[in-house]
């Protein structure tokens, strides 16, 4: 690895920006058929109330059309059209065509299979035009993004003026003592259980280290809010292990 050359992380490690979105689709390629198992798993169930309060806080309206990137098996995707009773349109973009095939499956047995378009794409390089779309999403996918900057760059290019950010990740615990819980717990419980559900020690290794590397609630507001965003703000889920981020396109 030359001086020159770029770098970012991959957990704790140190790699080039060249490899990551790489190591990333291959993570997601091992983990993608038990990939909603493991959600559940590792949360207890909790994420589906996470995304459930992203659901809320965009309130959706009727026509709307929704970006959902990293959607992977369209989880955002379907509570929205649920809540859309068959009057929006989602696009789900994923890195990974294995996640994108779980999710056109799990479409399939739905009345929205024709309320979906599934894209194979790069968040830092959206194959869309400029104001494509109303509101755009990230659940659990932006701390995967080799340059988040770009990535919210885009976000802010596709959406029309009055557009809505909502941006779902896992976050930092601000209280000490539950800090130190959650961390014993991710470190000695997260790696086992992906190996045991999904024969896949390693790509949940990566997940909880890059939980740690990921920018804290103030500094990604910055980051929104450097890309343009407006009113950026954010609410903490579970005490900071999860945080919500939004910003609008004035």
């Amino acid at each position: 690895m030359s001086d020159a050359e770029p770098t970012t992380h991959f957990g704790y490690e140190t790699v080039p920006e060249a490899e990551k979105a790489g190591r990333v689709h291959g993570v997601f390629t091992s983990v993608a058929s038990r990939y909603d198992l493991m959600n559940d798993a590792m949360s207890l169930g909790v994420h589906r109330l996470w995304k459930d309060a992203m659901l809320d806080w965009l309130a959706p309206w009727p026509g709307m059309r929704l970006l959902d990137v990293a959607g992977g098996t369209g989880d955002i995707a379907f509570r929205f059209l649920r809540r859309m009773k068959g009057r929006g349109h989602a696009t789900v973009l994923d890195l990974t065509e294995d996640m994108l095939a779980a999710g056109r499956r799990r479409a399939e047995a739905t009345e929205f299979a024709g309320s979906i378009d599934w894209v194979v794409g790069d968040a830092m390089a959206l194959p869309f035009a400029e104001r494509s779309f109303d509101a755009y999403t990230i659940s659990f996918g932006i701390r995967n993004v080799t340059r988040i900057e770009d990535a919210l760059a885009e976000a802010y290019r596709v959406l029309v003026p009055g557009g809505r950010l909502l941006v779902l990740e896992f976050s930092q615990v601000p209280e000490p003592s539950l800090r130190w819980l959650y961390d014993r717990y991710s470190f000695n419980v997260i790696p086992p259980l992906g190996q045991a559900l999904a024969g896949d020690r390693a790509s949940y290794q990566y997940l909880v280290e890059s939980i740690r590397r990921f920018p804290d609630q103030e500094r990604l507001a910055g980051m929104i809010a450097g890309a343009g965003f407006g009113q950026v703000t954010y609410r903490n889920l579970s005490m900071g292990i999860a945080a919500l981020h939004s910003g609008w396109k004035l």
